[in-house]
């Protein structure tokens, strides 16, 4: 049995694909199709079906009536032959999850534009995907993982994939792109760019993916170096301003700032195109980390609703810790670089009080209601499961490796983790019989690799909310974190932004200068002791007229709540934004008496 696809971009200025869908043979009791809620790696529900424009169904040639029984569902009668569904898709997203089309590229995730066959998911889909019709489009190409079934590398045609599950899983990118193939231990990689960059720099790009793809492969497979995909895509959208990127089991889609992207004829390495290389890595360990080695609740997902895990901060947060330490394992970077980058993680999870209160097991559960919902209290109340879930990871790789000499890392735990869930994942669900990660699980696997309890450690820095003892753990390793802030600097502490002329409190931090004396987010700061404020003091926060007062000054703050003035007495407080550097030491003398041998986390274990 067959599902039947076809999409084609109907309308380019109206931003319309059509789908037909064609059911040989539909349920006899009547067939229920349902578009997915969410889409997998993006932690919110975001209701794709408002996008479908119009729906209709017929067979033989005849109307038949659909109803629909819920925000995503439609419901077609009992019929006697195949069953044909058309409707439109409007897609004018520009991002990573959903859909978008114009007459410069197209571009969907099958979350977005392919209807779910209920009861007939595990049967195989087969998706036409046409040219459009604009003469202008006679170059256009097609960027995908999805397997070809009648169609060229690289061509329109029919794609063919083994079930509904797959089908989602292989986003499509089409239009007139830049293009550039390499090989990662035998296994061919496209990198896609699409959008204006000129005078790109595509082989240095290809040479720097092929360092983090092939040390990746080799990572989770050091003797068989087995790529878990047989072809793997970069699709990558270049935009004037934008950032994000989205995993798939053999592709990721990509957006990005044209100016992240090197220049030919550049060679220096500007910090944008290094955060774009942290964010390719990123994405490419989820090939492994959340695509096949997964949370018990995403192993068999239900797309229609909340699937809520403890565990984010495994896969999210793991997969954060080894983005840029593969930069510095291929050497991308060097190792005062890389600990520069760690320095900005823990300041930023330290900036905000929300870590004191929040856990990362609950961040983690919480993603679809706190971290995809954020809002202007939002440092005051969550901790990122990204960010200190990446800390957590440090902490932990330090901790294996302090237990056992250096014999033993994180690293272990992950080639563990592959082997017990990943490796065959996609396999054993077409048996029914996939499995993902429990909290009891992971904890376990810590203890065995490590050889030491670990129960106390998971209480306090997982499920509970103590801030996680870097310094003690890295002076083992030769790093030292040194405190750079400037006492002297007076602050309101609180984050500014600007709209239009107006400087506006965008986040006002618990137990600071601003909320103390009253302020909120929102308030337009208007004058600072009869000074006028405008929108260049956001960009300087407020330096321009504090660098007059010292820390304990009082000053007065006019601001715009609503449309009603008010006056604030303001004690400035000592700018406390965390301000810690990583800085490399000699640890020789340590290591010898505590037993530990050196060993820099920017280089793989020894264990294998």
């Amino acid at each position: 049995m067959t599902i039947h696809y076809t999409i084609v971009p109907k309308d380019l200025a109206a931003h319309l694909f059509q789908v037909t869908l064609t059911v040989a043979e539909p349920n006899p009791e009547g067939q229920l199709f349902v578009l997915p809620a969410w889409i997998p790696g993006s932690y919110m529900v975001r209701e794709f079906a408002k996008n479908i424009v119009q729906i209709k169904a017929t067979s033989n040639g005849k109307k038949v009536a659909l109803t629909k029984i819920d925000k995503h569902s439609w419901q077609a009668p009992p019929i006697a032959g195949a069953l044909t569904l058309e409707y439109e898709v409007y897609a004018w997203d520009l991002s990573v999850r959903t859909a978008h089309l114009d007459q410069t590229h197209g571009f969907y995730n099958g979350t977005s534009v392919f209807l779910r066959v209920v009861g007939q998911e595990m049967a195989r889909h087969v998706v036409d995907i046409q040219r459009p019709a604009d003469p202008a489009c006679k170059q256009w190409r097609i960027a995908t993982s999805l397997p070809p079934l009648k169609a060229r590398l690289y061509g329109f045609g029919t794609y063919a994939a083994e079930n509904y599950d797959a089908l989602i899983d292989h986003p499509v990118e089409m239009g007139e792109f830049q293009l550039i193939s390499f090989k990662a231990h035998g296994v061919p990689h496209d990198f896609v760019v699409t959008g204006q960059v000129p005078n790109l720099d595509l082989i240095r790009i290809a040479a720097d993916l092929e360092k983090i793809c092939s040390a990746q492969i080799a990572f989770f497979e050091p003797k068989t170096k087995r790529a878990p995909m047989d072809r793997y895509v970069f699709m990558t959208m270049a935009v004037g301003d934008g950032y994000g990127g989205l995993e798939h089991r053999a592709s990721t889609a990509l957006i990005c700032n044209r100016n992240d992207l090197p220049v030919k004829g550049n060679a220096q390495a500007s910090e944008a195109y290094i955060g774009f290389l942290g964010l390719c890595s990123h994405e490419y360990f989820h090939t492994w980390n959340v695509k096949r080695i997964k949370p018990a609740p995403f192993a068999n997902y239900d797309l229609q609703q909340e699937n809520y895990t403890p565990l984010l901060w495994l896969f999210e947060g793991f997969t954060s810790y080894y983005d840029d330490l593969f930069l510095a394992r291929t050497s991308i970077i060097d190792e005062p670089h890389y600990l520069s980058l760690v320095s900005k993680v823990i300041n930023g999870v330290l900036r905000g009080a929300g870590r004191t209160k929040q856990s990362l097991a609950d961040s983690s559960f919480d993603a679809w209601t706190k971290y995809y919902r954020q809002d202007e209290n939002s440092p005051n109340a969550i901790v990122s499961y990204y960010t200190k879930g990446s800390l957590l990871a440090l902490a932990l790789d330090l901790t294996i490796r302090r237990a056992t000499a250096g014999k033993k890392s994180l690293d272990d735990v992950m080639r563990s983790l592959w082997q017990s869930y990943g490796r065959d994942f996609y396999q054993l669900a077409l048996a029914g019989k996939q499995q993902g990660v429990t909290e009891s699980a992971i904890e376990a696997l810590v203890e065995q690799v490590a050889g030491i309890k670990m129960k106390s450690f998971f209480d306090r820095y997982v499920r509970g909310t103590a801030d996680l003892p870097l310094d003690e753990l890295y002076a083992d390793f030769g790093v030292t974190l040194e405190d750079t802030r400037n006492a002297s600097k007076p602050s309101i502490g609180a984050r500014l932004g600007r709209e239009g002329n107006d400087c506006k409190l965008a986040q006002v931090f618990h137990g600071k200068a601003a909320h103390v004396a009253g302020l909120s987010a929102g308030d337009t700061l208007v004058a600072l002791d009869d000074l006028r404020v405008t929108a260049a003091d956001a960009g300087n926060d407020l330096g321009r007229l504090l660098g007059r007062y010292k820390v304990g000054a009082t000053v007065a703050v006019h601001a715009f709540r609503r449309d009603e003035l008010k006056q604030f007495k303001v004690k400035l407080q000592s700018d406390d934004v965390p301000a810690w550097s990583l800085k490399l030491t000699d640890v020789e003398s340590k290591a010898k008496t505590r037993s530990v041998k050196k060993s820099t986390l920017t280089r793989p274990s020894a264990a294998k």
